[in-house]
């Protein structure tokens, strides 16, 4: 049963898009709302009976292979339409089906008056189609589909409003990196099969050993090729430049990207093939070194940066690259424990921007925020509990998460102590710009939006615009309705929004060190077999570890409050006196101006060249030059059909002679 119970999974969210898109002229759209919403929340509680199922099973039998139908067969090589169940994809599937369902209610408010409604929600429940395709591959072929799959979806969500340049631009941008991240994927797949003669998960894991040794460049090749996919689907540097243009999508495409789907995929990849990274441990020390960077260079990104809904982006590539630092140094369950807290959290930090912005008619500038807690008290209290786990504050959901992360880099020593150190610094820095948010938009005198708000209690309605440009927009199919909505005004969005405020504040407790340990024991019997099975710090130094996590995330909100409270001028000197580091940050490191110099302008050159002087000299030329002489032969030609018979004969006669005077010299 558990093997239904997974396929049910898979078709709950097929048929919900299905429908949703082939009735869109004949169903409401309220009606399609709520189908969209049946259909995850059915996805949901059909992973809840599969993972009863599967915990029903002894520990060793975990893990479950079926197949539908076989999809090709080659000699003795076979491919299956299956699915491969175990914990780990089960764990996946819980988070994606689960977040995604209290997205899909938050979606049913805030899209009201949205003109392609239907159109949203049919391309939401196929996005988590695709992810959940993704995480319940049972060969690699599938695996490269399901990737394949959420890349398109990804496309059609953040280009969801098709009539605003800024988003088919940000659209085409993932679609472009991610598909470069595919090519990698779908390299690293032939190289697998090439040297293990099998695509099929299982097979893959045991012969692997076999037939690699530690550090043989073949299946350190391989999981190179296997990180460019992670990277570019996780925006993870360099791969990173489109998640932040990816904020082009409405508000609920954000959160479902950036939560608990697409952006995590690269994550559960490295778990998935940690048998395969281990005997590579060259290209995992790869991912846990760009993950670093990554974390990095994302924290000071967020701190320049006054778009609220970027910041929230930037601090989703941050903290995807403390995922990438715990699974690449083999912390397996704690990467994905964070994987789990973060969707909580920055779920409901994502919700809770966009009943801000909405309350701002759409204007994402932090700059033009203040006053909101007395304005929209519910929100604000979300939005702060976002913050306080994001910022990893003691007792909270991200504490616990982020924390085993460090103290795992920090057990295992060496070079893995500069990644404790990073990971520490890069603590500091996200309760810094969490906390910036925080103190901008919350406290003081209200804006004038905020003020209208509290006075009229309903949002300002100002005409629409398009928050990157500040052009004009009409409210038509392929833009943001004309109507905003906030949780304070709206069920479905406050039910949501508290949902997920109550896990990030005690999502968390389902792993304290020395009490419970619920998210390692369930995924033990996928990684028991991993060398760094029996490897974890001892409970002091878990807590010694919660303790340095504790200090610094109230050391980076005491700064946040030195900063943008008590010395507002700070930021402006630092930004005068540090201008060049400044002007880095707010530039994001100039990381689309490096790939616009190294690829895109060399791709355009080498294109001008092959249109004005190859194809246009060369093959032009050529073409010109057959042309030429077929119409110099057929003049030839045409001057000998004179219409006289005799001159026909002679020429006959003439080519019967030159035959026979060739076949002649060559007898002799």
């Amino acid at each position: 049963m558990t093997a239904t119970w997974a396929w049910l999974v898979l078709l709950f969210p097929l048929l919900g898009s299905l429908t949703i898109g082939l009735t869109f002229r004949v169903l409401p759209e309220r009606t399609a709302g709520l189908v969209g919403i049946a259909a995850i929340v059915a996805a949901f509680v059909c992973g809840i009976l599969a993972l009863i199922g599967l915990q029903g099973e002894p520990s060793e039998s975990r893990h479950v292979a079926s197949s539908l139908w076989e999809y090709a067969a080659v000699g003795d090589f076979k491919i299956d339409l299956g699915i491969y169940v175990d914990p780990l994809s089960i764990f996946m599937v819980l988070v994606v089906t689960g977040v995604s369902s209290l997205i899909h209610i938050y979606s049913f408010s805030y899209m009201k008056s949205d003109q392609g409604y239907h159109r949203f929600f049919s391309y939401l429940n196929f996005f988590v189609f695709s992810m959940l395709v993704l995480v319940l591959a049972g060969n690699f072929i599938m695996l490269v589909v399901g990737w394949a799959l959420v890349g398109f979806a990804s496309y059609a969500l953040i280009s969801y409003w098709y009539r605003r340049n800024t988003a088919t631009k940000a659209g085409m941008k993932a679609f472009v990196i991610n598909v470069i991240g595919d090519i990698g994927l779908y390299i690293a797949a032939i190289l697998i099969f090439k040297n293990l003669g099998t695509v099929e998960y299982g097979a893959v894991f045991e012969r692997a050993h076999e037939a690699f040794t530690v550090n043989e460049w073949e299946i350190v090749a391989i999981c190179l090729c296997l990180l460019v996919g992670a990277f570019a689907k996780s925006a993870q540097m360099p791969f990173h430049t489109w998640l932040a243009d990816a904020m082009e999508g409405p508000t609920p495409v954000s959160s479902l990207i950036h939560a608990a789907t697409m952006v995590t995929a690269g994550v559960y990849l490295i778990a998935r093939c940690h048998p395969l990274f281990e005997l590579a441990p060259t290209a995992a020390d790869v991912a846990a070194f760009v993950g670093l960077a990554t974390l990095l260079i994302a924290g000071t990104i967020a701190i320049a940066v006054t778009d609220l809904k970027r910041i929230i982006a930037y601090s989703t590539m941050s903290q995807i690259g403390y995922m990438f630092v715990g699974v690449g140094i083999g912390a397996y369950s704690a990467g994905m424990f964070h994987l789990m807290t973060h969707a909580f959290f920055k779920a409901l930090l994502f919700m809770a921007a966009g009943s801000f912005i909405s309350a701002m008619a759409n204007m994402q500038d932090i700059d033009k925020m203040k006053g909101f807690r007395k304005a929209m008290p519910f929100t604000a209290a979300m939005f702060i509990i976002g913050a306080l786990a994001l910022s990893g504050f003691p007792g909270t959901s991200g504490w616990f998460s982020k924390d085993e992360i460090i103290d795992f880099a920090h057990f295992r020593g060496g070079m893995y102590d500069w990644m404790w150190v990073g990971m520490l610094i890069g603590a500091f820095m996200t309760a810094i710009y969490s906390f910036r948010i925080i103190f901008r938009i919350l406290p003081g005198p209200a804006c004038k939006e905020a003020e209208y708000l509290e006075e009229h209690g309903h949002v300002i309605h100002g005409e629409p615009t398009n928050p990157a440009t500040g052009e004009a927009e009409d409210t038509e199919v392929g833009y943001p309705g004309e109507e905003h909505h906030i949780a304070e005004q709206a069920g479905g969005m406050k039910f949501a929004m508290s949902v997920l405020g109550v896990l990030a504040l005690i999502g968390g407790l389902v792993q304290i060190p020395g009490v419970d340990e619920v998210i390692t024991k369930f995924l033990e019997p996928t990684f028991e077999h991993s060398v760094f099975a029996h490897m974890h710090p001892t409970v002091a130094e878990s807590w010694v570890g919660l303790g340095e996590g504790a200090l610094i995330s109230i050391a980076g909100i005491a700064t946040a409050w030195l900063l943008y409270v008590k010395r507002p001028d700070l930021p402006a000197r630092f930004r005068e006196r540090f201008s060049v580091i400044y002007k880095l940050c707010v530039n994001k490191w100039y990381g689309d101006e490096i790939v616009d110099f190294l690829i895109v302008g060399p791709v355009k050159a080498f294109g001008r060249f092959c249109s004005g002087v190859f194809e246009r000299g060369v093959i032009g030329g050529a073409t010109a030059g057959v042309a030429g002489l077929t119409r110099s032969a057929g003049a030839a030609v045409r001057d000998l059909q004179t219409g006289l018979l005799r001159g026909y004969a002679l020429l006959m006669l003439f080519g019967i002679l030159a035959i026979v005077i060739y076949f002649l010299i060559r007898s002799i």
